[in-house]
């Protein structure tokens, strides 16, 4: 089963949040058919930037969003 998810980043005002300062600014890296996928992406620009605090990258389930009643994978 296909399991879509976003890998996005970009720089936030606080290291402890998730608010971005500019979303105009964000960095989608992509959408990925697995979570395996989307954590190696995420993984690989999330050590590119590891020395800049206020960088940050998530993974995002969209599949949570799209079919909330769909089991946990």
């Amino acid at each position: 089963m296909q399991l879509l998810h976003l890998v996005m980043g970009g720089r936030v005002k606080d290291p402890q949040s998730l608010e971005f300062e500019n979303l105009n600014d964000i960095d989608l890296v992509g959408v990925f058919g697995s979570y395996a996928e989307a954590e190696d992406a995420w993984r690989g620009n999330a050590q590119r930037t590891v020395d800049d605090a206020e960088m940050k990258y998530v993974i995002v389930h969209l599949h949570k969003l799209l079919e909330p009643a769909l089991p946990e994978s």
